[in-house]
């Protein structure tokens, strides 16, 4: 009998121990109720939505290049702006996304009707053997006509940032930093390293460029400085628009001021493990390419990425720098290195190896755990009990919206994760009135990635739509 309750003992401490180590991945029954409406569907793959203080959504299309509002009763869209006369290039490549993300001024409708645009611009060129597909992404602030309902008066905060036709990242957002407003934008590292991009150079940890960073503008240009820098702010780290470094492909970003304190977080695509959750704070590095997800050791000897095309350069056909050591990179970064928060299905070494052995032998698809998320919201609301201070990211991979509650001074993750709204869909992003009862999620249209990995994980159940999810209660 003794020896039965020790055995007994044992597989009880050994799978709490299981239980531990993945519990974040494990919730799956949500607990607040909600009321699902299709407010509108066969949108252009829409990109981002804001609730604006006029009571409509705003919305961007990637695709079809347009601006809309849309009135979340009757599901009417008035168009806003086309930017078709202004992208310059026509099918194929297409880059990662297209028009993308959109910020909207707080004081839109008092006295600074400013509507802030992320598009790809044109295309520079396709360089051979792997080489990479050049594109140009611009930032643009538009001025909101109210009489006219159009978006007009462009003025270009920066037209030099990157693009690709993978890992564009391209999420704005407006944050608030002593008083006054910062415009924020990510970055992708342009896949380099992977499929046509293999032998593209892979710049996340070199701060004079922009691929695989976090950047900050003004949200007014400083008159005082020199063309070339009004819209820098003059106390970014490192005089010019770098905010942080070392990401790969940052799709979401939240802001929220906690117990007084200023909080930025980002969501990141992990490559083959290791989605991320960040805390982004000023002048710090995440580790890409050289520490995916946490420093745990999981890549060592591996790389970020790999390659089934023949005649790129490395171990893993691929121009991503092995990495020897994780524990050795983060050495070497110094104390500006910063695990993320959150790092999502850390697969283990063996995992990793016989993926990517898998892939260089041409393995059809191979399978591994992801979210892929693709933006991040923060709910500061009391409407729903329990809810305040809760990190909301969308998965484009699983189809749900996850809930992650933080602790109070938003410097962690507390507990385990709910996963609401499951279902056949690839969630693109999500915006919350602002009386906290109502979530509002956008799906693409296409059922496969948008970069050149062509996946299609799931069919999607309602496409390009407008999904309203009403709080009922408990």
């Amino acid at each position: 009998m003794l020896l039965f309750i020790f055995m007994i003992g044992k597989f009880i401490a050994s799978n709490l121990f299981i239980f531990i180590f993945t519990s974040h991945v494990f919730s799956q029954s949500p607990v607040a109720q909600f009321e699902k409406r299709v407010i509108l569907a066969g949108l252009q793959d829409p990109w981002e939505i804001v609730y604006g203080p006029d009571n409509y959504l705003w919305i961007t299309e990637a695709k079809s290049y347009t601006v809309s509002r849309i009135n979340p009763k009757d599901g009417k869209k008035s168009e806003i702006l086309n930017l078709n006369s202004d992208r310059k290039f026509s099918g194929k490549p297409w880059p990662q996304g297209g028009l993308m993300g959109m910020a909207l001024h707080p004081q839109l409708l008092s006295g600074k009707p400013f509507v802030y645009l992320a598009y790809v611009h044109r295309l520079l060129e396709t360089k051979p053997n792997f080489g990479g597909n050049y594109f140009q992404t611009k930032l643009v602030r538009y001025t909101w006509n109210p009489e006219k309902q159009l978006l007009t008066e462009p003025v270009t905060i920066c037209d030099t940032i990157p693009g690709s036709n993978d890992h564009n990242g391209g999420r704005l957002l407006i944050a608030d930093e002593g008083g006054k407003e910062y415009l924020f934008y990510t970055v992708g590292d342009m896949g380099a390293g992977q499929f046509d991009n293999g032998n593209r150079p892979n710049r996340a940890q070199d701060i004079n460029y922009y691929q695989g960073k976090v950047l900050r503008f003004n949200t007014e240009a400083n008159l005082d400085q020199s063309d070339e820098n009004r819209w820098i702010p003059a106390a970014n780290p490192f005089k010019n628009a770098v905010w942080t470094l070392g990401h790969r492909n940052p799709q979401g970003l939240a802001f929220a001021l906690i117990g007084g304190v200023p909080r930025l977080y980002a969501s990141e695509h992990g490559p083959f493990s290791d989605d991320e959750l960040n805390l982004l704070e000023k002048g710090s590095n995440y580790g890409h390419p050289l520490v995916i997800g946490t420093n745990d050791g999981n890549y060592d000897g591996l790389a970020a990425g790999v390659s089934d095309r023949e005649g790129l350069p490395g171990k893993w056909n691929t121009s991503y720098p092995l990495i020897n050591s994780e524990a050795e990179q983060a050495k070497k970064i110094g104390n500006r290195y910063r695990d993320p928060l959150r790092s999502f299905y850390p697969n283990s070494p063996q995992f990793l190896n016989k993926l990517f052995t898998a892939v260089l032998q041409g393995a059809e698809k191979p399978e591994w755990s992801s979210e892929a998320p693709s933006s991040l919201s923060i709910y500061t609301s009391d409407a729903i009990p329990g809810w305040k201070y809760s990190l909301l990211m969308p998965s484009l991979k699983n189809g749900r919206l996850i809930r992650m509650k933080l602790d109070q001074t938003g410097s962690k993750v507390e507990g385990r994760e709910e996963h609401l709204f499951q279902s056949n869909n690839r969630y693109r992003d999500l915006a919350i009135s602002p009386d906290g009862t109502t979530l509002y999620l956008i799906t693409d249209k296409s059922a496969v990635t948008s970069g050149p990995t062509k996946e299609d994980p799931q069919g999607s159940a309602e496409k390009g739509a407008i999904i309203e999810f009403k709080w009922k209660g408990r």
